[in-house]
């Protein structure tokens, strides 16, 4: 059973911010081990930059009046991004990761409205590339049958469900430990990948 993303949106969109914010934050660590992996491939990157500016997200939304400098945050944030001339799967999935912190980082620094739904968009594309690259060359019709019936793209649908109907709830410290441990996702990755699978 796929959701119907327009209701799920508009319930995404229809969140409070520090809402939206837990919820692309639970987003972003399940990205976290795909940046990780292609770091430890490449031994291009630097996921600890990445996991501090994550960090520092959850602090705020722990204590809102917190003093962070998210501007110097995003500028830091923009060093971590895979080199262009990489147009690599691993790097594109990394870039998701990015770009999709930054997203968050931007909710933060002023108004985004569009950023709760960038997030929750990139992570399903990404997993919907990854069931592209592995199912090989099949017609359109019988790809999109494919990737809606996937076990990984079900997975993502009901993580996400999971993760909108725990930040719809009031957010206490709680809670939020709660949703971040929900978004590490036991390290296991959108795609299914694990750091474990490197050995690392």
């Amino acid at each position: 059973m796929v959701p119907k993303p327009q209701g799920f949106y508009l319930r995404l969109q229809e969140l409070p911010l520090p809402a939206q914010q837990a919820f692309m934050a639970a987003l972003c660590e399940r990205l976290l081990p795909n940046y990780v992996l292609y770091e430890q491939t490449t031994g291009q990157g630097d996921s600890h930059t990445l996991r501090t500016v994550v960090s520092l997200v959850w602090e705020r939304l722990n204590v809102p009046n917190a003093s962070i400098d998210f501007a110097r945050q995003a500028e830091k944030l923009a060093e971590c991004e895979p080199s262009e001339e990489d147009d690599s799967f691993g790097a594109r999935r990394a870039l998701d990761a990015v770009v999709s912190v930054s997203a968050l980082l931007d909710t933060l620094q002023g108004d985004s409205p569009e950023a709760v739904l960038d997030v929750s968009r990139t992570s399903r594309a990404g997993v919907r590339a990854f069931i592209e690259l592995t199912e090989g060359e099949v017609d359109a019709q019988k790809l999109a049958l494919i990737i809606r019936d996937h076990p990984l793209m079900a997975d993502e649908n009901d993580f996400q469900d999971a993760v909108l109907e725990m930040v719809s709830e009031p957010l206490d410290k709680a809670a939020l430990k709660e949703v971040r441990e929900l978004g590490r996702n036991g390290g296991i990755s959108n795609l299914g990948l694990s750091l474990e699978d490197t050995g690392a």
